[in-house]
């Protein structure tokens, strides 16, 4: 049974959440990465992630899949039988490893992450082969942190989609990889009273910061947007660090 200490603990995580579904409403992405890690000091990290996926996959269902006739199937379908096999390894893992282990994993996934988010790299042109291998890192990411967007959008990038292709075939291979999560999470028993009851408690604080993040103005830039985002990524992923020293 989870155990919340004190109304400091609560008020923690409802900034978090806030904050995580702030920069989704800007950004459009980047919920788990920022939800996933901070949520991880208070609660289980096999509870944490079932829990942001089903809220993720609220959000992108409420937005939609906006661009449906611009989705190219052709570069999408060949990453989803690669992104089953990631979720399945996935589910076997948060089966198999200690919680321990896996918030290791997450917050050195999550520093790596960071720092190559800062790196001023270009996308170079790519085949359809690279389907295999980021397909598969999605799906595995997904499920074990909620956090496999980025393999995604690499993939799309190197297949340089024009821009409404491009955000048709993400949100729509999202949509469909969501909700095989969510399927094999159920399937795998990782949702209980509690963790529904948590997620929807959460709802309205997720809507809340959707809806402020899509209609607030800012002069800050995306390279700035993203060193905040990258700084608070590390703070998060050394304070997992600490925790289970």
């Amino acid at each position: 049974m989870l155990q919340f200490d004190s109304p400091f603990q609560l008020a923690f995580m409802a900034i978090v959440l806030f904050v995580a579904y702030f920069v989704r409403g800007i950004t459009g992405f980047g919920s788990a990465l920022v939800a996933v890690p901070l949520l991880t000091l208070t609660m289980p990290i096999t509870v944490v992630v079932p829990i942001v996926v089903l809220l993720d996959y609220l959000a992108s269902m409420s937005h939609g899949i906006k661009h449906f006739h611009h989705i190219e199937w052709r570069d999408l379908l060949p990453m989803l039988p690669f992104s089953v096999l990631g979720i399945v390894l996935a589910l076997y893992l948060m089966n198999s490893l200690q919680p321990g282990l896996l918030t290791d994993a997450l917050a050195v996934f999550i520093l790596i992450y960071a720092v190559y988010s800062l790196l001023p790299l270009s996308t170079p042109q790519g085949s359809r082969f690279w389907a295999v291998p980021l397909g598969t890192l999605s799906g595995l990411i997904s499920t074990l942190f909620g956090t496999g967007g980025p393999f995604t959008v690499i993939y799309l990038g190197l297949r340089k989609l024009e821009k409404n292709a491009f955000r048709g075939t993400v949100a729509t291979f999202f949509a469909i990889d969501g909700g095989l999560r969510l399927i094999g999470f159920t399937a795998s028993g990782f949702y209980n009273r509690e963790g529904l009851l948590i997620a929807l408690m959460a709802l309205p604080i997720v809507a809340l910061g959707l809806y402020t993040g899509g209609h607030i103005h800012t002069s800050l830039t995306r390279t700035g947007f993203v060193r905040i985002v990258a700084a608070l990524l590390i703070v998060s992923s050394i304070a997992l660090l600490s925790k289970s020293s």
